[in-house]
């Protein structure tokens, strides 16, 4: 994270409840983020959260079959996040092929939901929370009338697509996506946070 942006978000987190809501396992996200004081930081996609984490036995199994499956497959990896597995096929030469091998073997396991993300192949329980839940959840949490929404992968279109009062910002502009905003690139966020910043900022005495 760049160090303007862990600034803002400094700033900013006292100011409005704000959570996170990461692919990554909750224990890595707070330490990236450690100091800034989150209402809530959730992490394997939402799946981090209530019965879900019972799963961990399932995740193991599912790791272990995957690995004989695709240990033949150059340019892969399996990373287990504790409630949840990412394929990873960013340094496979032949990416199209790789993912269908993925899907393949994905497809052949229990109880899962699979779904894609940024040369990735994500695999959780086929109960678990997405992101949307975990922010509705939040939202009556936290009593929230009102909720922005920023995120930039496919994973993130369940929170994109809920109902009530959102809105919705998606960095990159996609044409299928339930996002009514985007923003350009990651660049462009900075902007968006110094603006909330400023917009509850306390006003300095004349």
């Amino acid at each position: 994270m760049r160090v303007r942006t862990r600034n803002l978000l400094h700033r900013l987190a006292p100011l409005y409840p704000c959570i996170v809501v990461s692919g990554r396992a909750r224990t890595n996200v707070l330490n990236k983020l450690s100091g800034i004081s989150f209402a809530q930081v959730i992490g394997n996609h939402g799946a981090e959260t209530g019965a879900a984490q019972k799963s961990r036995h399932l995740v193991e199994q599912w790791k272990a079959a995957l690995e004989l499956a695709l240990g033949q497959v150059p340019g892969l990896w399996v990373e287990d996040k504790g409630f949840s597995l990412a394929v990873h096929y960013r340094q496979a030469s032949e990416k199209v092929e790789t993912r269908r091998c993925i899907l393949a073997a994905t497809g052949a396991l229990k109880k899962v939901r699979v779904f894609g993300g940024k040369q990735v192949v994500n695999v959780v329980m086929d109960c678990a929370p997405n992101k949307g839940d975990a922010v509705a959840a939040e939202r009556d949490r936290l009593g929230c009338d009102w909720v922005l929404y920023v995120g930039d992968d496919e994973n993130d279109e369940d929170a994109f697509a809920l109902e009530g009062n959102i809105v919705a910002v998606r960095i990159g502009r996609k044409l299928r996506s339930h996002a009514r905003y985007y923003l350009r690139n990651q660049g462009e966020i900075d902007e968006l946070l110094e603006l909330l910043v400023r917009l509850r900022a306390p006003v300095a005495p004349a």
